[in-house]
Formats: structure tokens, C-alpha cells, sequence
């Protein structure tokens, strides 16, 4: 059994959260930048942002961000699913449509109409239903690929897993 967990709620504390999320999408130069955003981040569903953890027999297997903005000149566009990441023993089961459909309830039930995100990845994410809308740019200037996923009120909560 899996479970998809608020970083505030993970029995193991806060820090062995950051420290995942960190090892996944950081370097030996930012972990205070994740701590930091991580340490601030929403305990409540109601508010963005929040990071949550996928866990696998009391071990964290993966994790995603549901966040203001994703290092994207695209300020408008908001809130941005990002950190995604599921250990490689545990994939082709399906876990990141289930951490899509979470993080799609959790933005709908705040009222928002869309998701976003922006990658690298070509193939991966048109497969669940994304859709590249537009292009903006990182800090750096480089162009970056975004991808839309409309919520809608018919999104089926993820019962098999509990929080």
C-alpha cells in the first residue's frame, strides 16, 4: 500500500522529507533553498505552497510540489506541479498518474481551473493528458516548454491512498 503524504505529516519528521526532495532536484549548494521553501510551505490543503511524499512500508519512494511558480517567467500562470519524482523500483505501477490526480484534487479544491508545469521531458507527460500550451523562460533566458492540465469537476479522488 501507498501513501501520498503532506511533508508536515510524515511520521519520520520534516527533515528526512527535505532531505529526499533535496537529493532528487537539488545540489550541494542549495539544500538551505529547500529547507527553506519546504519548512514554509502549507500544512494546510486549502493554500499553496505545499510538497507532499509518496510512502511505500514507512519509506519515502516519491514526492511532488504543488507550488507558485516553477522558475518560469510565466507569473500568471499558476499553481505549478513540480518535483515530481518516483524511485525507479516503484515505477510502472501507475504512482505518477495517482500523484497527478492528487495534486489535481488538492488544486481543484482550491478553486483553480488549471495545472501547470514545465520540463524537459518530451513523451512523458502527454501520456496523462498534458498538454504543451505555451513556451516562457528560465532564470537563465533559456526557453522552457509549458504544459497545462485542465481540472475538472469531475476528478475522481485517489481512494486507495490515505493521507
Amino acid at each position: 500500500m501507498y501513501s501520498i503524504i503532506n511533508v508536515h505529516k510524515y511520521s519520520q519528521g520534516l527533515e528526512k522529507c527535505v532531505d529526499y526532495i533535496h537529493s532528487k532536484w537539488g545540489s550541494d549548494k542549495n539544500y538551505s533553498y529547500f529547507n527553506d521553501a519546504i519548512l514554509h510551505s502549507s500544512v494546510n490543503e486549502n493554500a499553496i505552497p505545499q510538497f507532499y511524499v509518496l510512502v511505500h512500508q514507512e519509506q519515502i519512494v516519491g514526492c511532488y510540489g504543488l507550488i507558485v511558480n516553477d522558475f518560469i517567467s510565466r507569473h500568471d500562470l499558476f499553481p505549478w506541479f513540480s518535483s515530481l519524482f518516483v524511485e525507479i523500483e516503484h515505477r510502472g505501477k501507475n504512482l505518477s498518474e495517482t500523484l497527478f490526480k492528487h495534486a489535481s484534487c488538492r488544486a481543484e479544491a482550491m478553486g483553480y481551473r488549471s495545472l501547470y508545469l514545465t520540463t524537459e521531458h518530451e513523451g512523458f507527460y502527454e501520456k496523462f493528458g498534458w498538454k504543451r500550451v505555451s513556451d516562457g523562460y528560465d532564470p537563465s533566458g533559456l526557453r522552457a516548454r509549458i504544459y497545462r492540465m485542465p481540472l475538472a469537476s469531475t476528478i475522481q479522488s485517489v481512494q486507495s491512498f490515505s493521507e
